[in-house]
């Protein structure tokens, strides 16, 4: 058994849950989340703002902390948003440095990136962090990184893994990505065809393990190998594909927003027109962690389980399901 000690937040949760009986056969596991769920390891209802999170480190005695507590589903509240996703990853690095843990591994996102139409076709880990201001979710991911990067600075002694996942999906995955593909067609506004990168959640719990393990440190994004376009997962699923012009679903959506019908507001239609899509080659090669299923795969895999549809891949003309040879890093090709 290993001497680690490890605090999972968001412990109740999917991820944190399964990853916490993972973990729990190698070493010691405490969590922490604001609901209570039966769990095989110790769980402490308790918020990441709680000024007592670092008492509870150092009664624990930990020595490794796994951030995954966050705003699952964003809605209207920006500012309780902000608290959590923000304020909480600061309380949580906070606590760290007061309890003397050594090891901190946070889950941020591709979202980080931002939505924009000059990003590289492929993004390494090396380019800009813009965010949108629009999105909450992707905004505050951002933030978040650049508080990060002010900690390393400050605080050398907490080794930091940081992984940006892609869009995750699984078996039971239920997301604003999985309502995409649950209804009866596949929406590409402005016929923009960008493509999506996928990540199995067994490959998001498997990457961590490994990182917590292996006491690794550095940024990597966490994706699948290769990419599908609305195109193709449009014939994937046997749906149609419908491209409506992008103005007009930003007046959809605006009534629907205005009516509190939606939560998506008009300026976030550019979540589909300009997807970031994700380079894994760091992940591989410099982390050492070889994702188990492709993006198509994944999707695939999702598509069985989760929409109770078999995909058959080897005929399905898949075009982009291979990853670049050539990693990205920036606007540069290396």
């Amino acid at each position: 058994m290993s001497e680690k000690r490890v605090l999972i937040t968001g412990a109740a949760g999917y991820v944190g849950g399964q990853l916490g009986e993972l973990l729990g056969r190698q070493m010691s596991v405490v969590g922490v989340d604001i609901v209570h769920r039966d769990v095989p390891f110790p769980l402490f209802v308790m918020d990441i703002c709680d000024a007592a999170l670092a008492e509870l480190m150092r009664a624990e005695r930990i020595t490794h902390v796994v951030h995954l507590a966050s705003v699952v589903s964003p809605g209207r509240d920006r500012a309780r948003e902000y608290r959590i996703d923000v304020e909480g990853t600061r309380n949580v690095l906070d606590a760290c440095i007061t309890a003397g843990v050594t090891h901190v591994t946070l889950t941020s996102s591709g979202a980080a990136y931002g939505y924009h139409e000059d990003s590289p076709v492929w993004l390494g880990e090396d380019h800009p962090l813009r965010g949108n201001p629009e999105f909450a979710y992707s905004d505050h991911k951002r933030l978040v990184e650049e508080m990060l990067a002010e900690y390393r600075r400050r605080h050398p002694q907490l080794k930091q893994l940081i992984f940006r996942p892609c869009s995750i999906i699984g078996a039971t995955t239920n997301s604003k990505i999985s309502e995409l593909f649950a209804g009866r067609s596949i929406i590409d506004p402005g016929a923009h065809n960008s493509p999506f990168v996928f990540i199995w959640d067994q490959d998001v719990i498997g990457a961590i393990e490994y990182g917590v393990v292996e006491d690794a440190s550095g940024i990597y994004n966490l994706a699948g190998d290769g990419a599908l376009t609305p195109q193709e997962i449009a014939r994937l699923l046997g749906k149609p594909l419908r491209r409506p012009p992008v103005w007009l679903l930003k007046l959809l959506l605006g009534i629907s927003f205005k009516l509190r019908l939606g939560n998506v507001q008009p300026a976030q239609v550019m979540f589909l027109q300009y997807r970031p899509v994700l380079l894994n080659r760091r992940l591989k090669d410099e982390l050492g962690y070889r994702p188990r299923k492709t993006s198509a795969e994944a999707f695939a895999f999702f598509a069985k389980e989760a929409l109770g549809i078999d995909v058959d891949l080897e005929s399905a003309r898949v075009t982009h399901a291979a990853t670049p040879a050539i990693e990205v890093a920036g606007d540069q090709a290396a």
